[in-house]
């Protein structure tokens, strides 16, 4: 680990104000993926402001919606009874990731700004674009079971690790931010980035810009949703496959509207916008959430290893939304 300074802040326009006058800086929450970055030397910052202090309120709006603090507990925000009761998918996910022990250190906004868990990427004796931009990828060649089908690239194959995200993606989360620019809002959905042919610009952050909230706007058929992870093991692994989605289903029968996101797949959160406009107006059974899950997957590329993910994806997406229309899928 290279030497840096330590600051800690207040609020976040002084964090704003650390981090900008420092060389290389980086917020520290929870530590449970910069530290680890840092020992790898993957991440060198010369300056780390500790932001822990800043804001870890979870405000319940008399709209239905929520205004997360970027400082809150992974676990604070699972527990949380408005969490549970009127978003469980995203209750679940947070659950879903991680031990225990790493949900009490993590924080909100540490955990949309995780980085990926593919392997060549901390494996400095591997080819990594997102390491060392134009390196290569040793991943496209090598063993690449946990990578992506959708959404990749010639330059990184490497897939989003958190399970808070999905489920963020699925509600039409906006990520509250600010720095030296000021203040403004951004879609979760597109704050992740593709790799295209930059893999190592991951986010839509700014230099020095901080999430200071998240917001989650109010989605009243929220209350049925679900979140499930496919893994190798049922603790402490990331997703092969998962799917957090919310259902509405109208009086006539027939589905009013839908959430879906899928998680394992891509290099950011995937929201799957083609199977939930197939899905609206449509019957709830099991054959038309696997249509709907063909269109979604229809530009699906698989490598050697991990072309089981397509199936995969296509029988999670129609157990979780027949669980929720109330049958077996």
């Amino acid at each position: 680990m290279t030497p840096f300074t330590f600051a800690r802040a207040d609020d976040h326009a002084a964090a704003i104000h650390l981090a900008a006058a420092g060389v290389g800086a980086k917020y520290l929450g929870g530590g449970t993926n910069l530290v680890d970055l840092m020992r790898e030397t993957i991440e060198q910052p010369a300056t780390l402001v500790d932001v822990t202090g800043l804001s870890n309120a979870i405000e319940a709006r008399g709209d239905g919606s929520l205004l997360i603090g970027g400082a809150v507990k992974n676990t604070a925000l699972a527990e949380d009874r408005n969490v549970r009761r009127d978003f469980p998918l995203l209750a679940r996910a947070i659950l879903g990731g991680a031990s225990g022990q790493i949900r009490n250190m993590a924080t909100v906004a540490g955990n949309i700004l995780q980085r990926t868990r593919c392997t060549y990427f901390y494996d400095d004796a591997a080819r990594c674009n997102k390491r060392a931009a134009h390196a290569g990828c040793d991943a496209i060649d090598g063993f690449n079971r946990i990578h992506a089908i959708l959404g990749a690239s010639p330059a990184c194959v490497a897939t989003h690790p958190s399970d808070m995200c999905v489920a963020l993606a699925a509600l039409d989360a906006i990520v509250h931010l600010d720095g030296p620019e000021g203040a403004r809002t951004v879609p979760l959905v597109d704050f992740h980035r593709l790799p295209g042919g930059r893999p190592e610009i991951e986010t839509d952050l700014r230099p020095n810009e901080l999430i200071v909230a998240v917001e989650v706007p109010a989605l009243p058929f929220a209350r049925n949703s679900a979140y499930r992870k496919v893994r190798d093991r049922a603790s402490y692994a990331f997703a092969l496959v998962a799917v957090a989605a919310a259902l509405d289903v109208a009086d006539d029968g027939t589905i009013r509207d839908v959430r879906l996101a899928l998680g394992g797949v891509a290099h950011k959160p995937w929201r799957a916008r083609k199977a939930e406009e197939a899905l609206r107006g449509q019957r709830p059974n099991e054959a038309g959430f696997r249509a709907a899950a063909e269109v979604e997957l229809a530009e699906a590329t698989p490598l050697r290893d991990n072309g089981f993910k397509i199936e995969l994806a296509r029988r999670t997406i129609a157990a979780v939304l027949g669980e929720l229309a109330g049958e077996r899928a």
